[in-house]
């Protein structure tokens, strides 16, 4: 089972793309977490974080040498319904990330995407999170003085059902 969340201030960027996954079953277990794209980067946006958190955990299973089925679970309905095939790509950039997460997912056995309520990926949502906390002061030298933290900056907003802030 994967868990994924992405995390980004502000949501709809550019911003802090963060990224956190948790896997567990078969054997294994990680939890990891990190920047997903390059701190106020044009595509610094929380659907790229989602898609990015996806992304590390099926390339962490594939460098475990693990082939077999696989359920990935988040809290974005946006990711998960373009992976059900529900929903069309309709953001250029995004395009390239859903491909890539194609890709991965065809190295498996088999992939189920599966939406869950933000309370049952708690642990991947923290990790993305720990991920932004740790980045803001690197970022902040990154951007300069504008980079001071917003009113909302310890909320993340920019998880709903149809996401077109990207």
């Amino acid at each position: 089972m994967v868990h994924f969340d992405g995390a980004c201030q502000p949501p709809k960027g550019p911003g802090v793309a963060t990224f956190g996954f948790v896997v567990e079953g078969e054997g294994l277990y990680a939890e990891e977490y990190g920047l997903a794209t390059r701190p106020y980067s044009e595509h610094s946006t929380n659907n790229v974080a989602e898609y990015v958190a996806a992304i590390r955990a099926l390339e962490w299973l594939r460098s475990q040498g693990y082939r077999g089925a696989v359920t990935v679970a988040g809290d974005s309905q946006l990711i998960i319904r373009q992976m059900n095939g529900e929903y069309q790509v309709r953001t250029e950039h995004l395009e390239a990330y859903h491909e890539w997460l194609q890709r991965l997912a065809k190295e498996f056995r088999s992939v189920e995407w599966q939406w869950v309520p933000r309370e049952e990926n708690r642990r991947a949502d923290a990790l993305s999170k720990r991920a932004l906390d740790e980045a803001r002061p690197t970022a902040r030298r990154l951007r300069g003085a504008d980079a001071a933290p917003t009113q909302d900056e310890g909320e993340n907003t920019g998880d709903d059902p149809d996401e077109s802030g990207d």
